[in-house]
């Protein structure tokens, strides 16, 4: 029966037969790793964003990494972000020495709002580092505008957002450099693996080095021209990565599909529940996760009894996000606390990550959507 226990997970990878031969076919070849299907991999996502370059690395944390330390972003720096995200779009920062600065968020878009970034704006800062949440478009052309009149670099966050565009150009290509992400929860998935694009060569270059241990192209296995990193992707995760692409339009309009059973059925099963916003005009949203917000007046513990209510049924679901500002070590090392920023908290507080993945049938949805909306009549309205 739909809906019993452990039958509904929060998220699945969706992997076909066409997928498990690309990944045999590699295999049974001696290049399973730096190998052809890297190069592949690297071109079809390139051309699929409209990118000049891809460098494929192991994670989208690693791609983020890659990007600061491409930009000479370092010691002494700052960095403008949200702390409405996954740590790793503050963490990258860290690991150069520079210090991530966090802006407050739009309370409908739950992007950064760029009206509160030129507030935050020092002699340090360095780059903005905007993060398209949950696959909706962050707000680039005013975050755009405030980089060109401060000479600040721009790095995207596209790690949730594969096949989102904002104003006919996709999310990774607008800045200086973007990062995507392939963790079996995205869009599609290497199993683990990340991309850096970008159109400008002096990143790409930097960027190829640094991944493969600090060599440039010509060198030998054992010389080494700067610090790098093992932050490569095999072939095996690439020739997966490219037989997803080989689907990526299938992908996006499947989880559309979930998306839209949902708008319909929590508007008539549970219609108080605050629903993902649209995209701005002229944007499209590319569906990572769906969202969902307890009605304002409810508070975290009262999501968490939501929580606890829906795992009882099988129903796998999840706080979504945590601010990273309130994490431990941001509030050891930095000494935020709550109220710091407040829409952020307030957000957080009330959202609730609902199961979401390719294959997820409307009857799965038509479950969660009763369940949410028979907790929220056993309770207060939240006025």
């Amino acid at each position: 029966m739909s809906g019993a226990r452990g039958e509904i997970p929060l998220s699945r990878p969706d992997v076909t037969e066409h997928e498990i031969a690309a990944v045999t076919a590699v295999l049974r070849t001696p290049h399973l790793s730096l190998g052809p299907r890297v190069a592949a991999f690297e071109e079809c996502v390139a051309a699929r964003v409209g990118a000049r370059y891809a460098v494929a690395v192991s994670s989208g944390t690693a791609a983020l990494h890659l990007c600061v330390r491409a930009l000479g972003i370092g010691p002494g720096d700052e960095v403008i972000t949200t702390p409405f995200s996954f740590v790793a779009s503050a963490n990258c920062v860290l690991f150069e020495g520079a210090r991530p600065v966090f802006v407050d968020i739009d309370p409908v878009t739950l992007n950064l709002d760029a009206k509160r970034v030129a507030a935050a704006i020092t002699p340090r800062t360095k780059a903005l580092l905007p993060v398209h949440v949950f696959g909706l478009p962050a707000p680039m052309d005013a975050l755009l505008e405030l980089a060109r009149t401060h000479g600040l670099a721009v790095i995207e966050d596209a790690c949730e957002a594969l096949g989102a565009y904002y104003c006919g150009r996709h999310v990774g290509t607008l800045g200086d450099c973007g990062t995507f992400g392939f963790y079996p929860n995205k869009q599609i998935t290497t199993g683990e693996g990340g991309m850096i694009v970008t159109n400008r060569e002096d990143i790409a270059r930097l960027a190829y080095s640094l991944r493969n241990q600090g060599r440039d192209d010509g060198m030998g296995w054992l010389s080494h021209a700067r610090l790098g990193y093992n932050y490569r992707l095999s072939d095996i995760n690439c020739a997966l990565g490219i037989a997803q692409m080989e689907r990526l339009e299938e992908i996006l309009s499947a989880r559309a599909k979930v998306a839209a059973w949902y708008e319909e059925l929590l508007a008539t099963e549970a219609p108080t529940v605050v629903r993902p916003c649209a995209p701005p005009a002229g944007s499209t949203r590319s569906w990572f996760v769906y969202v969902v917000q307890l009605p304002p007046g409810y508070t975290a513990g009262e999501r968490d009894a939501l929580i606890k209510h829906l795992r009882a049924q099988g129903i796998g679901c999840n706080h979504y996000f945590p601010c990273i500002h309130l994490q431990p070590f941001y509030r050891a090392e930095f000494g935020y606390g709550p109220g710091d920023f407040p829409v952020a908290e307030e957000i957080s507080a009330r959202s609730v990550a609902l199961p979401f993945y390719n294959r997820l049938q409307r009857e799965e949805v038509a479950t969660v959507a009763r369940a949410v909306g028979a907790w929220l009549r056993g309770h207060r309205s939240g006025a």
